[in-house]
């Protein structure tokens, strides 16, 4: 490994340095973004129980908007469960923004990353091709730095594009993710809305 880096020139030590951001930012969405954290299964009915008992302690509502984003996103519901429809909307929607923006956290830069690393990796191939034209003098060529100049291109293109690749799958996959769970919570939260609606016109 060390070899490789050492054939790749110092360009490859901004590849390598992006690389291990686009990992831990990666890390950290896989974590983030795990289903039972974001969507409890038991919230739905724990949320419904609230809603039978009538109860709107605020011990309770703050604990449920502190459990998980679809757990703020029915909070912000019974908050306003005496107001009218719309404006309990204007309200969920609201905190539907912010949840909407925690969730999309660090995926901006995961896109830049995976734009970036194949331009990071044309970089080292523009410097290699220097090394190379610097290899020839008027006596002939250098062959050593010739094959030097080769290597920083290619390997640089190389690691360019093998970052990027990974880089561009997973800024995908968190974005479906999200939008997946947005539109569960869309689903969750209107369920409840019209539950509250109900229970007020009796």
């Amino acid at each position: 490994m060390l070899d490789l880096i050492h054939a790749a020139g110092w360009p490859v030590w901004l590849l390598i340095t992006t690389s291990v951001l686009g990992l831990a930012i990666i890390i950290e969405r896989f974590l983030s973004l795990r289903t039972q954290r974001v969507l409890p299964s038991r919230l739905p009915s724990q949320v419904l129980e609230l809603v039978r008992q009538q109860n709107q302690e605020p011990e309770a509502l703050v604990r449920l908007a502190g459990s998980s984003p679809l757990g703020r996103v029915l909070a912000e519901v019974l908050v306003n469960r005496d107001e009218n429809a719309q404006t309990r909307l204007a309200a969920v929607e609201d905190v539907g923004k912010d949840v909407a923006h925690q969730l999309n956290r660090y995926l901006p830069a995961l896109a830049t990353i995976a734009v970036v690393a194949p331009l990071m990796g044309l970089f080292g191939t523009v410097v290699g091709m220097i090394e190379i034209f610097g290899s020839y003098t008027p006596a002939g060529g250098d062959p050593a730095q010739l094959a030097r100049g080769i290597s920083i291109a290619l390997y640089n293109t190389a690691f360019g594009i093998i970052i990027a690749i990974p880089a561009l799958i997973f800024h995908r996959y968190f974005r479906s993710r999200v939008d997946h769970f947005l539109h569960r919570m869309e689903r969750e939260a209107g369920a409840l809305s019209r539950m509250v609606d109900r229970g007020a016109a009796r």
